[in-house]
């Protein structure tokens, strides 16, 4: 079977114009929307995964690649948290009937959560949020303060850093804008209202997201109900069957809640 071919949005003004890629499929209920994390793309094993849970549930399922990723093209480098964010509000406000259920993975969860802020108190506050592996503040936390120096110095004089990677044979750059920019996105200095029910699945073998890292943002998710599943086995991508399965299951539930 042909995959699904993307439809198209713009987003963005004068030289930050540019075209997400996205696919939808219709349904009932509140539409499920899928935020990809830090150089994935929206079909991907555990996107792919809901598209197929979706379909058969008969569920409202989006998901879109975020600028410099996958099918929406362009340099990956020339873009940072602010515009994804953007990205995702974009789509939500473009293709949301009613209030969705966001489901985050790794950058995508702090992106979920942020666009949840944004989101409070209107039309479109999300129904519920189901993040897997969260990155919130990633940019801070997990790179700028675990970084040596020299690799600081590196990104402050020319501007990006090379980051070999464990899931492309080509390097991830990271630049000095993105760190600059996840500045104005900090979440773990306060506390986190999000005006929904919050469920998390995280692996406690992950390398990238520690597991103590999601038991933080549940500490500062006071206000909200919230839930932790913590997986003993779990890497980060938590792409296994049954990992999947727990997946399913969370936006299932955040599906059937009233």
């Amino acid at each position: 079977m042909e995959p699904q071919a993307p439809q198209w949005l713009e987003v963005g003004e004068g030289t930050d114009q540019r075209r997400i890629a996205l696919l939808a499929q219709d349904g009932e209920g509140a539409p499920v929307v899928w935020l990809g994390g830090f150089r994935s793309d929206m079909r991907a094993t555990k996107a792919e995964a809901l598209s197929d849970w979706a379909a058969d549930a008969g569920r409202t399922f989006l998901r879109f690649d975020y600028a410099g990723h996958g099918e929406s093209g362009g340099d990956f480098a020339r873009w940072t948290l602010s515009h994804w964010l953007e990205d995702a509000l974009a789509v939500i406000g473009a293709h949301c009937r009613a209030r969705p259920i966001l489901v985050g993975s790794s950058m995508g969860g702090w992106i979920a959560l942020l666009a949840a802020r944004n989101l409070l108190g209107t039309r479109l506050a999300p129904a519920g949020l189901v993040l897997i592996a969260p990155a919130v503040d990633f940019s801070e936390e997990l790179m700028w303060a675990q970084m040596p120096d020299a690799i600081r110095e590196t990104i402050l004089r020319d501007g990006v850093w090379q980051r070999p990677s464990e899931y492309s044979p080509e390097p991830t750059p990271i630049t000095r804008a993105l760190i600059e920019d996840g500045r104005r996105h900090l979440l773990f200095g306060g506390e986190i209202a999000t005006g929904c029910p919050v469920h998390i699945l995280q692996g406690m073998r992950d390398p990238d997201v520690p597991w103590r890292h999601a038991i933080k943002l549940m500490e500062h998710l006071s206000s909200d109900p919230a839930v932790l599943t913590l997986v003993k086995d779990g890497d980060h991508r938590l792409s296994t069957t049954a990992d999947i399965a727990r997946l399913q299951a969370a936006v299932a539930g955040m599906a059937t809640a009233p």
